[in-house]
């Protein structure tokens, strides 16, 4: 019988540099029925033209230029044109094995899962390889829906779609949100309550390459990246989740909740504390009406639950001591 079609979702943006090797490692996979969609949201730099190069040398690639939406939009007109019965998506800086696909389906029909999850390599600007994030299993396993759901509220579990291979009708129901980052988490804990589990490979077969000018990792006393904000929001979310289909981790969803925030007001300037700044008001009194929740947590560490229950009392205090902490440190290693 022949494979089902996969398609593969690709978002383009000013991407020239690494295009070519990301497109490569998706053109020599060894799971041959696959439609490739590059998706260029407005790029600038000469992209698009490479964009339509690339799409020459293969009949599996279709192009779409579209204006600049963000990575969001593009993968939702992906999904949108897609014919597949699967669906995979590549970020375009990152670059996958050839027989990542191969492995990925074998799995979704050896565990009769709905989506299959692939173990990840992450490189840094200078190619050096970084700590796991998230631990790859020891063999091929399915992992349930509810253990799965804990492993991401205990930061344990991988949410992205890049390193997943999907049954295209679980999107019928859902595309990513524009607008804002850590999309992948708030798609994934929609999801999870309308599959049995996700079938977990142990293979390192996606590559994900952190670019110096990443937008979502940026370092800088002025710059407050929006994920923050977005990852508090994802947490009130997934709390509502939990409370409705997986009660016995409200403990765990109320843990991954507070430290979402502290992650917060570790990170947010201290000029951006003030009155009118709504959700900090509001993570502020958050805290303030959990401190038992804070003080009697299993899954927060000693340091987690000090600092939450500074954050609650002083908020601003604490966070220019956190700053000048921080700022000691960077001098001494400067010094080094």
């Amino acid at each position: 019988m022949e494979k089902e079609l996969i398609s593969i979702i690709v978002p383009v943006y000013n991407i020239r540099e690494y295009l070519e090797r990301c497109m490569e490692s998706i053109c020599r996979q060894t799971y041959n029925n696959l439609e490739i969609l590059m998706v260029d949201d407005g790029s600038t730099d000469g992209t698009s033209e490479l964009c339509d190069e690339i799409a020459g040398r293969d009949n599996r690639i279709r192009v779409f230029h579209k204006r600049n939406g963000g990575s969001s939009s593009a993968r939702n007109l992906g999904i949108e044109n897609a014919a597949g019965v699967y669906m995979g998506f590549v970020d375009s800086d990152d670059y996958i094995e050839p027989d990542m696909y191969t492995k990925l389906y074998e799995a979704l029909k050896i565990c009769k899962a709905r989506m299959a999850q692939g173990s990840r390599e992450e490189i840094d600007a200078a190619g050096n390889r970084l700590p796991d994030i998230c631990i790859p299993p020891e063999r091929t396993s399915f992992s349930s829906a509810h253990d799965f759901m804990e492993e991401l509220l205990l930061h344990r579990g991988d949410c992205s779609f890049c390193t997943k291979l999907t049954e295209r009708s679980l999107f019928e129901n859902h595309r990513f949100p524009e607008g804002v980052l850590n999309e992948d988490f708030h798609v994934l804990v929609q999801m999870l309550p309308e599959i049995s589990g996700i079938a977990m490979i142990p293979d390192r077969v996606y590559h994900v390459f952190y670019k110096k000018d990443s937008n979502t990792r940026k370092v800088s006393a002025s710059e407050f990246s929006r994920v923050y904000g977005d990852n508090v929001d994802n947490a009130e979310m997934v709390a509502g989740i939990v409370q409705e289909r997986y009660p016995d981790l409200a403990d765990t969803a109320v843990r991954f909740g507070l430290y979402q925030r502290l992650d917060y007001l570790l990170h947010i300037p201290i000029a951006q504390m003030v009155s009118d700044h709504m959700q900090y008001i509001q993570i502020v009194r958050y805290l303030r009406q959990h401190r038992f929740e804070i003080r009697h947590s299993k899954n927060l560490t000693r340091r987690n639950k000090i600092y939450l229950m500074l954050f609650s009392f002083a908020p601003r205090q604490i966070r220019q001591l956190h700053a000048w902490k921080k700022g000691l440190k960077r001098d001494h290693n400067e010094r080094k």
